[in-house]
């Protein structure tokens, strides 16, 4: 997942969590950008992955998410869609002179949506608040990442308990893994730019089975399915020419997993820097380089809240895995109108894989369609 932000920037009083006003409106574009990276490490070549320790915070970076999607069915058949994001972003790569127990270099932010398919409702939340006295934070051992009451944790992850909500919906739920995790691009270096550390560090584990309840519409319904971690940090990672992205994460039927992603440039042409991963049902995985993909839209949305106008269909060829799916959202309006403006939401597929007919579920996330013109950087 390519959605990260220097946001906090805009929050610092002391307190508990708040939120940013509805005319805040901050464009992903500029605040990926790589602006001022004095101080902080970049991504600019492949490392060794350490697992428990990369689950938890990498601080010496100026960004870093945890980031959770999912289908999920009751036994009755309600589908519902979620999407869990916790963002860390350091305001300065220098420890606080700590006169007070609020200083703190980390902000966080968290999202959470719950798509209701058959109520045909979608409500997405934010909440924001500092690294300090408890209020947010990531632990290693055992692992937590929080802000709030909402949470990922786990004693010793995978499995994971998720728990995420509001006064009117929210949900409890455990993750276990059932492939090992990929590193995505070159061996978790995932280049977005052509400069030397304009790229992040990025990992997943694309098919987590997931049961739990999900409290919808004053009900609460027991549910189970299949979820997607991307864990992605970074301190620098587009270049001016990018406006925006399209990023695709695909559970296919006949146990494939599919990610692909396309940087769109100002010309309206996509960046060859796009790529992608299938993995298969055994785990394994193959890097997809822009070439091997494509991804054509076949119908558009217009938002009635922000007059946006967002892909709404899409073909996808992979030529080179017998790949052809056509990808549909569940619901047309899963818009986050917050303090950032993007469509993230569940999709559902059909088409074929090997010659054989598959079907599928996924989540798609759009950036960059109707945000104000990028600032040049400043020399």
């Amino acid at each position: 997942m390519l959605l990260a932000t220097a946001i906090f920037l805009t929050c610092q009083r002391e307190g508990t969590s708040v939120s940013v006003p509805p005319t805040t409106t901050l464009v992903l574009t500029n605040l990926l950008a790589r602006g001022d990276t004095e101080g902080y490490q970049r991504a600019t070549e492949p490392r060794t992955f350490s697992f428990p320790d990369d689950h938890g915070a990498h601080p010496d970076f100026r960004n870093e998410w945890w980031y959770l999607t999912g289908n999920l069915t009751s036994a009755d058949g309600h589908q519902f869609g979620y999407q869990f994001t916790l963002f860390r972003s350091a305001i300065t790569p220098d420890d606080p002179d700590r006169q007070s127990d609020w200083a703190t270099r980390q902000l966080y932010m968290a999202h959470f949506a719950l798509t209701d398919v058959q109520a045909n409702t979608f409500h997405a939340s934010e909440r924001l608040s500092r690294g300090a006295v408890g209020l947010a934070g990531v632990t290693t051992e055992p692992f937590r990442a929080w802000l709030d009451d909402w949470e990922i944790a786990g004693d010793n992850p995978p499995p994971f308990r998720l728990r995420a909500g509001t006064d009117a919906l929210g949900l409890e739920l455990e993750l276990t893994s059932a492939k090992p995790t990929v590193l995505q691009g070159d061996r978790g270096l995932s280049r977005k730019g052509r400069e030397p550390g304009n790229a992040s560090y990025y990992y997943s584990m694309t098919r987590m089975p997931t049961r739990g309840v999900v409290v919808s519409g004053l009900k609460t319904y027991a549910v189970q399915g299949s979820s997607w971690l991307d864990r992605e940090w970074s301190t620098s990672a587009l270049e001016p020419s990018q406006t925006g992205w399209d990023w695709f994460a695909l559970q296919l039927s006949d146990g494939r997993d599919l990610m692909i992603y396309q940087l769109r440039l100002e010309d309206g042409a996509v960046d060859p820097l796009s790529s992608g991963t299938i993995v298969s049902m055994d785990g394994t995985s193959e890097r997809l380089g822009s070439s091997h993909f494509s991804i054509e839209t076949l119908d558009w949305w217009i938002s009635p809240a922000t007059r946006i106008r967002y892909p709404a269909a899409w073909k996808i060829l992979v030529p080179t895995e017998q790949i052809e799916l056509t990808v549909t959202p569940r619901l047309a309006d899963q818009e986050l109108s917050l303090s950032v403006v993007y469509w993230e939401g569940a999709v559902q597929v059909r088409g074929s894989s090997n010659n054989r007919a598959v079907t599928g579920d996924g989540y798609v996330e759009l950036t960059g369609y109707g945000d104000p013109p990028r600032r040049k950087p400043t020399q």
